[in-house]
């Protein structure tokens, strides 16, 4: 046995003598071709190479061989035997018609190499068009079009004064609704994945011949998911209303927001003074992460983070742990300023037009989650959380005569939370009216309402919110200022507190592993394979967001389908009042000052009754010459001060509140002097209780109040008692 078995060691080890031998040997007879200018490099197959790149599903490599309009190489297996009929769109069209773009080609510093060209396909006829030709279709009673991207036909046919009615259905639309996290849509790429067929060839417009198999697929697989409602209720006829909100645009006050940004410049400049004083150093640049980063941890020793190859941390988060330090505390004041400068003030003013309005640009088929987006300018990231980002909403006007009506929804995400999840706790708390984070923390501590504190609310409301977006102790900790220990302990009272809030998420994530993605209450799907990933950071990244999406995308879908329903009723009513602007959970109208109360009546009935859940969904409705006007909501509170009625309408963003004095003459120091009916506006500052004393009647000094103003759940109230 012992020499049996070391003749098999000795075997293996000669075949891996050899073995090496031959790897190590040059071979000098490999099959290649040796004739001369056999490897020059030349153009290549360049509709074959981007075909395979389809193919294989790498996009980017298009891009970066510059392969971009390149028409891919057709399979000759599937290729069609019928050559299409090119001709011109006839004097009197009718019928059904496939619309589509042939994309621009771009050539160096994208140089336009070949346009934008439109066509129009029907059965195997091609009809190239010119843009007469094209905005005369969108709107013609004998036809009708499905089409790839009818945001650009939309704005076409409004610009001709037009609604665009002849469109029936967008390609487009569909592919984001069946695959959220692609980056882009184009035909090209998504003919080969389809796999869609060819009725026909033709060179100068090569999708033309697979338009109408691509689009019956797509139509046939979104039947199948069971997204026909999703897509002909919500997608489809939001387009539209999207485009209208385009071409309305924002009225802007120009010379206000350049008076905010010289007030800007004059901030930057004081808190840069003071930093170079801080620093000891004129030549101190703050925007230079490697200055900034030699500064705080090697200068001055503060606390670091980590450090990289190109010097320490000096990220948002880092700084943020040190903002105690007066230094530190100016360098994130100036990169407040310097951003609300560059990226508004100045981007504003360079996208207002000709009518004075601000056309942003909508965005349907970016967000994951369904939600929208805007750009050129993105208006739906204006800060709002400080008094100097706040007022940039001063500068949104109503044209004159009209005023702007804001209804925001009021914590949907967790009316809807409270919905699926079937918590009773929660559900009660909002059929009641309870303020839900006075209540959660209620619950929590096993006190009585009256007794939760301001902090302990915010804590409520912290963990309400980071349960959603799925947070762990350690951001909890972040967001709430105490250790990881305690965020712990809090997280786990919750969700013992409430299982069922508990059972959903674990149930979410359990059945996106299981099915490979998420869904909304309406079917929209998320794909999730990042629950499939071996790395632990990538898998936790995406529990978060099958906890989430469910919860964000049905908000999103709701949003969504109340837009729809209130442009339609402004249409349907013949009011003058537009539809201007979505903003996450608000929507914006601008209305004619006789037409206030009809908007105000619709914005309510079809936000609130667009879908009927176990909680009811609530809007707050503002009116304000100005967005930030507009934006404030609250309830009234009537009181009566020895005969003096007081109408008190709070603020519900750290701003101002207006106090409507009826039957007195009443001086504020704070405000102006008026007689008769006044109305006095107060600066409140971040804080739970704000005391406005020294209110006295001009008439008699006997009439004395003092008013607090209890900051919370974006409602304001109002204590008064006579002294």
């Amino acid at each position: 046995t012992n020499y049996l078995g070391a003749t098999l060691v000795w075997e293996g080890q000669r075949l891996k003598s050899y073995l090496s031998h031959t790897l190590g040997t040059i071979r000098t007879d490999a099959p290649i071709d040796t004739a001369e200018g056999a490897y020059k490099v030349t153009e290549g197959n360049k509709p074959a190479a981007v075909r395979l790149m389809q193919e294989l599903e790498i996009q980017t490599l298009i891009t970066r061989f510059g392969l971009d309009g390149i028409v891919p190489e057709q399979d000759p297996d599937t290729l069609p035997e019928v050559d299409a009929a090119i001709a011109s769109l006839p004097a009197e069209p009718s019928g059904h018609y496939l619309v589509a773009a042939r994309p621009a080609v771009l050539g160096k510093k994208s140089a336009i190499v070949q346009p934008e060209a439109w066509y129009a396909v029907q059965d195997t006829t091609v009809y190239p068009l010119s843009e007469e030709e094209l905005v005369s279709l969108l709107d013609d009673p004998k036809v009708t079009l499905d089409v790839f991207d009818s945001a650009p036909l939309y704005a076409r046919a409004m610009a001709a004064g037009s609604w665009g009615s002849s469109i029936v259905w967008d390609g487009k639309l569909a592919a984001y609704l069946l695959d959220a996290s692609a980056s882009k849509y184009n035909l090209s790429e998504l003919i080969i994945s389809y796999r869609a067929d060819a009725a026909f060839t033709c060179e100068k417009w090569p999708d033309a011949g697979a338009l109408a198999d691509l689009f019956a697929k797509m139509k046939a697989e979104i039947t199948a998911l069971g997204e026909d409602s999703l897509y002909n209720d919500i997608e489809f006829p939001l387009a539209q209303v999207l485009a209208d909100m385009t071409r309305i645009g924002i009225l802007v006050d120009k010379e206000g927001i350049e008076k905010f940004g010289v007030k800007m410049r004059s901030e930057l400049e004081d808190v840069l003074t003071r930093i170079h004083m801080e620093t000891g150093s004129a030549s101190f640049n703050p925007n230079s992460p490697k200055q900034l980063g030699e500064m705080l941890f090697d200068t001055m020793g503060l606390p670091h983070g980590k450090k990289t190859q190109r010097g320490w941390s000096t990220d948002a988060e880092t700084l943020e742990a040190l903002r105690d330090y007066p230094l530190v505390e100016d360098i994130l004041q100036y990169r407040a300023y310097q951003k609300l400068n560059s990226t508004y003030v100045e981007g504003l003013l360079k996208v207002i037009a000709e009518d004075g309005r601000i056309h942003t640009r909508f965005n349907q088929t970016e967000a994951r989650t369904g939600r929208l987006s805007s750009d050129n300018p993105n208006l739906q990231n204006i800060p709002i959380r400080t008094e100097l980002g706040s007022q940039l909403r001063a500068y949104f006007v109503a044209r004159p005569g009209c005023v702007l009506v804001d209804a925001d929804y009021s914590q949907i995400e967790l009316r809807i939370l409270a919905h699926v999840t079937g918590d009773e706790h929660m559900q009660q708390a909002f059929l009641t009216g309870e303020d839900i984070h006075r209540s959660t923390a209620a619950k929590i501590y096993g006190l009585p309402l009256e007794q939760v504190t301001p902090r302990l609310r915010s804590s409520a409301k912290a963990i309400n919110f980071g349960i959603m977006y799925g947070k762990g102790a350690y951001s909890l900790s972040k967001d709430l200022g105490i250790p990881v220990k305690e965020a712990d302990t809090f997280l786990k009272t919750y969700l013992d507190t409430f299982p069922k809030v508990d059972g959903y998420m674990k149930d979410c994530i359990a059945h996106a592993k299981d099915k490979g993605y998420v869904e909304t209450l309406f079917g929209r799907r998320r794909a999730l394979p990042e629950l499939a990933s071996s790395n632990f950071q990538v898998r936790a990244s995406g529990e978060r967001m099958a906890r989430n999406t469910p919860i964000q995308g049905t908000a999103a879908d709701i949003i969504k389908l109340a837009m729809v329903h209130v442009w339609q009723r402004l249409r349907d009513e013949k009011l003058q009042a537009r539809l201007l602007l979505q903003v996450h959970d608000e929507l914006i109208v601008e209305a004619p000052e006789e037409e206030i109360d009809e908007v105000k009546r619709i914005l309510k009935e079809e936000m609130e009754n667009v879908v009927h859940y176990s909680v009811p969904l609530t809007t707050e409705v503002g009116v304000g010459k100005t967005r930030r006007i507009a934006h404030i909501g609250g309830k009234e509170v009537f009181e009566s001060v020895q005969g003096v009625v007081l109408q008190i309408v709070a603020c519900r963003i750290v701003g101002q509140f207006h106090a409507h004095i009826i039957g007195h003459n009443i001086s504020v120091h704070t405000g102006n002097v008026h007689t008769g009916f006044q109305i006095i506006m107060i600066d409140v500052k971040a804080c739970d209780l704000f005391h406005c004393s020294n209110l006295q009647g001009r008439d008699s000094a006997q009439h004395r109040a003092v008013f607090g103003f209890f900051h919370y759940s974006k409602i304001g109230a109002i204590l008064s008692r006579n002294l």
